[in-house]
């Protein structure tokens, strides 16, 4: 079944309360914000890559109030162990049994701060649930919370004591996106209203995690051109390419940058996939899936740079394929 204008309406107007309540915390970050819940209703997660304070907590804490879920904070840190994030069994006395303590990864919204401080080992704790939305403790299984996004942080600056995340796990981020700092028109916002800390803004919830849920699968019902897969077909291929790079976007990657353009399709009120949605996220889509070739990096050559490249020399479909 596919998607009917009505429902892509319906979709819209959802998507824009959303993000305009979110807009209410994070400042002059519309963008930023459209992606944030591109992802969530899109069932992936978001990393951060960006300097501290710049209201990543606060990010995530919004998109967890606006859908009227649950949200959690872990810290990352080297003595971190995996069942600080899973959980634990634990004995006990009196019913003679292991009872499951479930851990800060059953959520709503999981805010992984500074994720590259933890060993690869607490790392990987993530990748089963961001995958498969459960966590398995002692051969048991454990369903977490639906809908569930990582929201995951790291700092660029600061390598010191850190772990560098492994390809395989940055695969499993849908969108790589940064904060940044607010322009001087929002800084002077915010300083207004400095009196109350950010920890006190609540926001009202708009709607419940129940029709979040309804969302993301009625995302998945957006009409898609097969001229759009090729174009994202095109895309994958030439970051495999290019000398510069030295590993390209996995499928994984060209499912990613379909399934957001879905999501990203209904945001925009129609229930078709065009050129723009797929060319709008293929930057914060696969950017981060790239290994930049170490020589090319060294003359100041990014992945964002070299997917510039590839979109600009990346001839699109014309729209009038793309519509039904």
């Amino acid at each position: 079944m596919t998607m009917t204008p009505e429902q892509a309406s319906w979709f819209s107007d959802i998507f824009g309360r959303l993000v305009a309540n979110v807009d209410q915390v994070l400042l002059g970050k519309t963008f930023v914000v459209r992606l944030g819940f591109t992802a969530l209703l899109s069932e992936g997660h978001l990393l951060l890559e960006d300097y501290p304070g710049t209201g990543k907590t606060s990010f995530a804490r919004a998109i967890a109030q606006s859908v009227a879920g649950t949200s959690s904070r872990i810290q990352f840190t080297p003595d971190l162990l995996p069942g600080d994030i899973t959980g634990v069994n634990i004995y006990d006395q009196g019913r003679a049994e292991f009872e499951y303590h479930p851990g800060p990864v059953f959520a709503n919204i999981v805010l992984a701060d500074e994720i590259n401080r933890a060993s690869p080992k607490t790392q990987s704790a993530l990748l089963e649930v961001m995958e498969e939305q459960h966590v398995t403790v002692d051969g048991v299984t454990h369903d977490v919370a639906s809908p569930f996004m990582v929201i995951a942080t790291q700092n660029p600056i600061e390598q010191a004591g850190t772990y560098r995340l492994p390809e395989a796990q940055l695969d499993r981020f849908l969108m790589k996106a940064s904060i940044g700092y607010p322009d001087h028109a929002s800084t002077m916002r915010i300083l207004e209203g400095s009196v109350v800390r950010s920890h006190e803004n609540t926001l009202s919830p708009i709607v419940t995690a129940e029709v979040v849920t309804e969302m993301a699968q009625l995302a998945r019902t957006v009409h898609v051109d097969p001229s759009i897969n090729d174009y994202v077909g095109r895309l994958v291929e030439a970051t495999r390419s290019l000398p510069e790079i030295r590993l390209g976007a996995s499928v994984r990657g060209a499912l990613a940058l379909v399934r957001s353009s879905k999501t990203l399709a209904a945001a925009s009120g129609r229930h078709y996939v065009i050129p723009d949605d797929v060319k709008s996220l293929a930057e914060p889509v696969l950017a981060h899936r790239l290994v930049v070739d170490p020589e090319a990096e060294f003359d100041g050559v990014t992945a964002a740079s070299l997917m510039a490249q590839i979109i600009l020399e990346t001839p699109p479909p014309s729209d009038r394929q793309t519509a039904q």
